[in-house]
């Protein structure tokens, strides 16, 4: 069975990717889960007031919103390395 150290030892994290990622485990959690609900909330105001293609491209944002939230507390449980 291959060990969680045998594997880091053979994959390792880009400069650029261990930068972001130590720069983004700063941030909360929670600004992700709110920055969706923003999102789904500003989807629904412009479909209410008939700008329909906005709020289909506004409301994609909130998906996107939480798989970084899951991708920024796996950094924070796992680490970069």
């Amino acid at each position: 069975m291959i060990t969680e150290t045998e594997i880091k030892g053979r994959h390792s994290e880009g400069k650029v990717a261990r930068a972001i990622e130590q720069q983004t485990a700063k941030l909360p959690s929670d600004w992700f889960l709110w920055a969706a609900g923003a999102s789904i909330a500003t989807s629904l105001a412009l479909k209410v007031s008939g700008r329909d293609k906005d709020a289909l491209f506004v409301g994609q944002w909130a998906p996107t919103f939480l798989l970084l939230g899951v991708y920024n507390k796996l950094v924070k449980l796992h680490g970069s390395d």
